[in-house]
């Protein structure tokens, strides 16, 4: 039998109605919105349920939202799934740590709920993100390098989503400097609609206000490995698992490397909780050149309660 894997998406994911079908037929699932709305203070069922799309991206509202919804899933398919190991994209990382039970379920709406306030209040006119396309690897960070030298600005990239997707952060004059020497390599920057320049230096003013609320919470043994965006790598003790958190709101996001690390330590099967499926298929991508991944998403209540029960992992 093949070992399991469960991933949770962040911000992107979003859909109208996520979760609602799950807090109609759960108690506990209802009494999670209630506490990441107390978390938050925003209406999030009336923002995710009956709200507009310009509402539902906004990053303070949409980070509580996210996490709710892939733990309400989770309750459900963890009935079915028993997994091996979890993972989580950015804002994801949060809902796989409670997965795991590193964190209890209402320390981690609260630190998502003041991570998603001070990423909004960080933005400035000048900070941005793009997508990458059509570069590899190497041919992004050139480009995201001689952008921010040519500029006099800092760009990185902040986001290894797969070897065909990268995500450019930092300041928008070197952005703009990207987007015309994307060009000049048969490439594209394209701008996100985001006023952040997430994952990179430029956010420590708001991760060190985060770093306080991450120590007076507690962390705990994971149930089962979590591997971390910072590192690529698992990390089983508690105080450790504090301090790379603390590192995530300022470091890229090593998706590939974290992907194909679960593939070299046996994860053969990934499962992804939460609306979209943009996991699942990066999944396929980023474990192409290494095999054949067992890949399956459950978006829903429905898809969460039917995964398979014969395909748990070790």
């Amino acid at each position: 039998m093949s070992a399991s894997a469960v991933l949770f998406p962040g911000q992107g994911s979003q859909v109208k109605g996520m979760g609602r079908d799950a807090a109609e037929q759960s108690s506990d699932a209802k009494q999670l919105w209630l506490a990441a709305e107390k978390a938050s203070g925003l209406p999030l069922r009336e923002i995710y349920w009956d709200g507009e799309a310009a509402d539902m991206a906004r990053t303070e509202a949409l980070q509580p939202a996210m996490a709710t919804v892939g733990l309400t899933l989770w309750l459900a398919a963890r009935k079915h799934v028993r997994p091996a190991a979890a993972a989580g994209h950015s804002l994801g990382e949060y809902t796989a740590l409670a997965a795991a039970e590193i964190l209890a379920p209402k320390d981690m709406l609260e630190l998502v709920s003041l991570r998603g306030k001070l990423m909004s209040e960080s933005g400035e006119d000048d900070h941005g993100m793009a997508a990458i396309l059509k570069l590899d690897m190497e041919q992004a960070e050139e480009l995201a390098q001689q952008a921010a030298d040519e500029s006099g600005e800092l760009l990185i990239i902040a986001n290894y989503n797969s070897p065909a997707q990268y995500v450019a952060s930092g300041k928008k004059a070197a952005i703009e400097a990207a987007a015309r020497l994307a060009k000049e390599r048969k490439g594209r920057a394209v701008p996100l609609p985001v006023s952040g320049a997430f994952h990179t230096p430029l956010m420590r003013e708001a991760a060190d206000e985060f770093s306080k609320a991450l120590g007076k919470i507690d962390f705990r043994s994971p149930k089962f490995p979590v591997y971390f965006n910072v590192t690529g790598q698992p990390e089983p003790d508690p105080e450790k698992i504090r301090a790379i958190m603390a590192q995530q709101m300022t470091s890229p996001v090593r998706w590939v490397q974290t992907m194909q690390r679960m593939w070299e330590d046996g994860m053969r099967r990934f499962i992804e909780i939460g609306p979209k499926g943009v996991l699942a298929k990066l999944a396929q991508q980023n474990l192409a050149p290494l095999g054949e991944p067992d890949v399956a998403a459950a978006a829903d209540l429905e898809a969460a309660e039917s995964l398979a029960a014969g395909q748990e992992g070790k």
